[in-house]
């Protein structure tokens, strides 16, 4: 069974920055798709950056310039860094693994295995 843990959340000024982590385990598999995807109270949760194995990345617009994913096909990890964050950016963060790109990168509905969240909070 795939399992993926989340790490790295945490609570920041404006402006400031968080790096994510998530790591793949119970699986010698290591050409996942993955993402990172965010949920803010009473919103639907969307995708923020998803990286193929190949290197190949999405982000959404929102993000764009300010955050950067990154991956460890030998870890069977990815990283978020994410910079100048804003408070709108305050949400819960998760990681997701699937075993082929999606059609959509940043559609959570096509990722098959994810992670149980880590929160960011950014203060104005």
């Amino acid at each position: 069974q795939v399992r993926l843990v989340e790490s790295g959340g945490g609570s920041v000024q404006a402006g400031g920055s968080l790096r994510l982590s998530c790591a793949a385990s119970g699986t010698t598999y290591t050409s996942y798709c993955m993402g990172w995807f965010r949920q803010a109270p009473g919103k639907e949760r969307e995708g923020v950056a998803a990286i193929d194995s190949d290197g190949s990345t999405g982000y959404a617009d929102s993000v764009k310039g300010r955050f950067t994913i990154s991956k460890d096909n030998t870890k069977n990890s990815v990283t978020l860094q994410m910079n100048s964050l804003k408070p709108e950016d305050t949400a819960m963060y998760f990681c997701a693994a699937n075993y082929f790109r999606p059609r959509a990168v940043l559609n959570p509905g096509e990722y098959r295995f994810w992670g149980q969240g880590t929160q960011v909070t950014v203060s104005s």
